[in-house]
C-alpha cells in the first residue's frame, strides 16, 4: 500500500495545530503524499472536495478554527472523500468536549488517539493529564471496539503498541522508538499521514490504518537506531520515511491481525 500511496501522491487537507503544521506537512511530503494546510470556514469546505482525504486535529482550538473544520469535515463528507479526527485532549474542556461531539457527528472514516482520549471518548473513566495519556493502550482496546462500532468508524489507539479495530477486526503494530514521545507533534503527524492511506483506499479504512501505523513504525525504529538524542531523531525519522520501500514493511512483520 505505501507503493500506492506513493504512486498516487494524494493531496491531504491537513487541519491541525500551530505546533504541529510544520512537522505534519515534512512527514506527509517525506512519505510521498501532498500536504494543504487549508482551515478557514470561508474556503474549507470547498477545498475538503479537492483533496483526496481530510484530517482534522484538535490541539490548538478557536471558534473560528472549529469552524472551518465543520465546514470541511461537511465538505469531505459531501465529496465522498474519507477524513480522520484526533480528538486531543478532548475531555480536558467542556470547550473541547463540545467541538469533539459536534465532529463526530460528521462521520469520521477513523478517529485517531491515545488510550486515555479513546476511554473517555468511548464513555470510560481515563488517567490521562492534558495531551499526554495515562493510561496503557490495551486497557483502551475494550472501548476502541465500543467506540468503533457505535460510530461506524475504524478507531486506532496509539502508543508503545499500538492497536486498531473496526468494532470486529483488530490488529497490533509494535515498532517505533522511546523518543518518539520527545518529538513534538510526531503523534499528530501520524493522522496526517493515517489521511494520506486513507485517501488511495476510501473502501478500506482499517487496511489503510493499519499500513500508515505500519509505516510510521518502521520509520521511527529505524530512526532510533541512529538516533543520538530527540533532535537527531526527528531528522533521521523523516530520512527513514522517504528512505525505506514497501518490501521493508513486509518483511519487517509487526503486524499482529487479532
Amino acid at each position: 500500500m505505501l507503493k500506492a500511496m506513493r504512486e498516487a501522491a494524494p493531496l491531504v487537507q491537513c487541519i491541525t495545530n500551530y505546533v504541529a503544521m510544520n512537522m505534519a506537512a515534512n512527514v506527509l511530503l517525506a512519505a510521498g503524499a501532498s500536504p494543504a494546510m487549508v482551515h478557514t470556514e470561508e474556503e474549507a469546505g470547498e477545498f475538503a472536495a479537492l483533496a483526496a482525504a481530510l484530517t482534522i486535529n484538535i490541539g490548538t482550538l478557536s471558534p473560528a478554527w472549529i469552524a472551518g473544520m465543520k465546514s470541511a469535515a461537511h465538505g469531505a463528507t459531501k465529496a465522498g472523500k474519507p477524513w480522520v479526527l484526533d480528538p486531543v485532549a478532548h475531555f480536558a474542556t467542556a470547550f473541547r468536549r463540545k467541538a469533539v461531539s459536534d465532529l463526530l457527528e460528521l462521520h469520521p472514516a477513523v478517529i485517531r488517539g491515545n488510550a486515555s482520549e479513546i476511554i473517555t471518548l468511548a464513555g470510560g473513566q481515563a488517567s490521562g493529564r492534558g495531551v499526554d495519556s495515562g493510561d496503557p493502550v490495551e486497557r483502551a482496546e475494550d472501548a476502541a471496539r465500543r467506540l468503533a462500532a457505535s460510530q461506524g468508524a475504524v478507531v486506532a489507539v496509539t502508543g508503545p503498541v499500538d492497536f486498531v479495530t473496526d468494532g470486529d477486526r483488530g490488529a497490533r503494530i509494535s515498532g517505533g522508538s522511546p523518543l518518539m514521545p520527545r518529538v513534538t507533534a510526531l503523534g499528530c503527524s501520524l493522522t496526517a499521514l493515517m489521511g494520506a492511506f486513507a485517501a488511495i483506499a476510501p473502501d478500506h479504512p482499517f487496511e489503510a490504518t493499519v499500513a500508515a501505523l505500519a509505516t510510521f513504525a518502521t520509520a521511527g525504529e529505524a530512526a532510533g537506531h541512529e538516533a543520538d538524542g530527540p533532535g537527531s531523531f526527528a531528522v533521521r525519522f523523516l530520512d527513514a520515511l522517504h528512505s525505506f520501500h514497501s518490501d521493508t514493511l513486509e518483511a519487517e512483520g509487526r503486524i499482529t491481525l487479532i
